[in-house]
């Protein structure tokens, strides 16, 4: 049995917007749920609305096709007791104006969490809230020129799969947040736990932080 933390967090909450990347979402979500069979947790959709919310942005250029999630709590009134927050990336996060309520939100939130994570661009929008200033964070490769240009006081890591600085943990591009996740349910939970999940879930992990096979794609 692998070792783990004596009191690994078990209330974590997942904030959304339009036009948010749907794997950078279901992907850590999917290796949560199936934890949740071992371990009770407690899960939170928050966004600015609780109308349902759409992958699709309303931007031009974008998909044509998406799906919606259901959102538990608003950015006004979200759960008080989240110790683990996980903020996505996607098209939407370019919409500034959409995106400010998930800002505002994060960054009120983040003095009471344990963890803050980010997946893609996620840590983009992070990089607004001044919160990843003189911290290591990545970001997805494709959209590397823009999301570091939101935080110049970031030390942005060009090559990492993840990167984890302090109590934040980014990752790069969209799948790159499953191989975050792992290691993140690794290190609260014990290895054995994330490897026992990885195996049920026919997933080959990336156990390797430094190993980034797409910064070559960067733009």
């Amino acid at each position: 049995m692998s070792s783990h933390r004596s009191n690994p967090p078990t209330k974590y909450g997942i904030v959304l917007f339009p036009g948010f990347q749907a794997l950078d979402v279901f992907g850590p979500a999917d290796v949560l749920n199936i934890l949740s069979k071992k371990t009770p947790l407690e899960l939170s959709i928050i966004a600015e609305t609780l109308d349902p919310v759409s992958t699709r942005a309303n931007l031009p250029g974008t998909a044509t096709i998406g799906q919606r999630v259901v959102p538990t709590h608003t950015c006004e009134n979200p759960p008080t007791d989240i110790e683990v927050l996980l903020v996505p990336g996607g098209t939407g996060t370019r919409d500034s104006e959409r995106t400010q309520p998930v800002i505002d939100y994060v960054q009120k939130a983040y003095p009471a969490l344990r963890y803050l994570l980010t997946v893609c661009t996620g840590s983009a929008l992070v990089a607004k809230t001044g919160l990843l200033d003189g911290h290591e964070a990545t970001s997805n490769k494709r959209s590397w020129s823009w999301a570091t240009s939101q935080g110049p006081k970031v030390n942005w890591i060009h090559e990492a799969r993840w990167v984890t600085s302090g109590n934040i943990w980014t990752s790069s591009g969209i799948s790159a947040g499953i191989d975050m996740m792992y290691a993140f349910v690794a290190s609260q939970f014990g290895e054995d736990i994330a490897s026992d999940i990885a195996i049920q879930s026919e997933y080959v992990r990336n156990t390797d932080p430094k190993r980034d096979d797409f910064a070559q794609y960067s733009g």
